[in-house]
């Protein structure tokens, strides 16, 4: 069976949508299915039309540019219709049974455009809404139109579908309830990829030196530097932490739009070395950084994306078996049982994510339970094995039909 999957992004860039990529297509492929891989205009690093990286190559459209890219509307429609055209030459090429178009909604209506031209069946993997984004980073004054019309392009893709993907209840549940049918609908939910995050190793006591970190409590975060994580109320709780449990300091792995200004609060702050950025780190080299932490703390704030969709980085954490403290919203509540999985506190106060690492920290002799009970969700659960093989249904149903 092979599989055409339609990317916003991939490697060489490193995120949470790239890394479920690569757990799906890996585990595909040990099935013996044929993932092809082809990336939209949205993915903005700069190479040839094929790009082979690792074991993968990786299919390429190419990126608007000129006065097209800059416009609002037009730059969509721009990607659009390039990828309309890159898919009608790959899918000559590849001869692909199925189109599956992962977010954004973009995707998904090249992919249904496709299907109706080449007689694809196409599933739409919903991995967080369009319409979310594409209001938060409108101008205020138009924000609300751009809501509600890219609302309607995304409701209007899950309806012709041949069958929708997901990657948790949230995301679930608010798509049922445009007037999507349920049985349309399957979750394959965030995993990890085991053979990486394998479990604890022994503390690199030279890493540890090399980013200021022996002898500390060290409280990290590995991820992307977006303003809905809350890293600013992590910064902010340092203060607190410090003068509670003296010895506390932060590392932040990763980087996106929100470094600068964590960087400057850091500095307002006068936070010194308790805050180290470590930049970005390649994911085989992760689990050494979890190694070095006492804590994973995961302060996202509340908004309709964070309580609908779940994140990618506590299962590795969990994995690894790093004790996570994480913002009491819905996102997180799908992941994590407090006091059992591990520690939630109310969202949106550095005092509150303060007083719940505290709590954490002085319970210490609930963490080898809490442990073992993370790692049997990991191990029961969320497994890219576990996860892909419910793909093998959503696939045989929509090929019979």
């Amino acid at each position: 069976m092979r599989i055409l999957h339609i990317l916003d992004h991939s490697l060489p860039l490193q995120s949470g949508y790239v890394y479920r990529t690569l757990g799906i297509v890996d585990q595909q492929r040990a099935l013996g299915w044929e993932p092809v891989l082809l990336t939209s205009g949205k993915h903005y690093a700069p190479g040839p039309a094929r790009e082979r990286i690792g074991e993968w190559e990786f299919l390429r459209t190419g990126m608007p540019t000129g006065l097209s890219a800059r416009m609002p509307w037009v730059r969509e429609l721009k990607i659009v219709g390039d990828l309309d055209r890159r898919l009608d030459e790959v899918i000559g090429e590849v001869r692909p049974q199925i189109l599956h178009a992962h977010s954004p909604v973009l995707n998904a209506v090249s992919a249904l455009r496709a299907g109706r031209r080449h007689a694809i069946p196409v599933v739409y993997e919903v991995r967080a809404l369009w319409e979310d984004a594409a209001a938060s980073h409108a101008a205020r004054g138009t924000a609300r139109l751009r809501y509600a019309a890219t609302r309607l392009v995304e409701t209007r893709a899950l309806q012709r579908a041949d069958a929708v993907t997901t990657i948790c209840e949230g995301l679930r549940t608010d798509i049922i309830g445009r007037g999507i049918s349920g049985d349309k609908i399957t979750v394959i939910p965030n995993s990890v990829d085991r053979s990486v995050f394998r479990g604890p190793g022994v503390p690199d006591s030279a890493l540890a030196s090399r980013l200021g970190l022996s002898g500390r409590t060290v409280l990290a975060f590995f991820g992307s530097f977006y303003g809905y994580e809350g890293l600013h109320l992590l910064l902010r709780a340092v203060p607190e932490l410090q003068r509670r449990q003296p010895g506390v300091a932060v590392l932040l792995a990763g980087g996106g739009p929100e470094e600068e200004n964590l960087r400057a609060l850091a500095r307002g702050l006068d936070l010194g070395d308790s805050v180290v950025f470590a930049g970005r780190v390649p994911q085989k080299e992760m689990p050494r950084y979890y190694d070095l932490a006492d804590l994973l703390v995961f302060p996202r704030i509340s908004l309709r994306l964070t309580e609908l969709v779940t994140p990618l980085k506590p299962l590795e954490a969990m994995a690894q078996q790093r004790i996570v403290v994480a913002s009491d919203i819905g996102g997180h509540r799908e992941l994590i049982r407090d006091r059992e999985t591990g520690y939630l506190f109310p969202p949106g106060e550095p005092q509150d994510l303060a007083h719940g690492v505290l709590a954490a920290l002085a319970d210490r002799e609930s963490w080898s339970r809490i442990r073992a009970q993370a790692l049997e969700f990991i191990e029961t659960e969320r497994s890219w094995k576990r996860s892909v093989a419910r793909y093998g249904g959503v696939y045989d149903s929509i090929l019979r039909h």
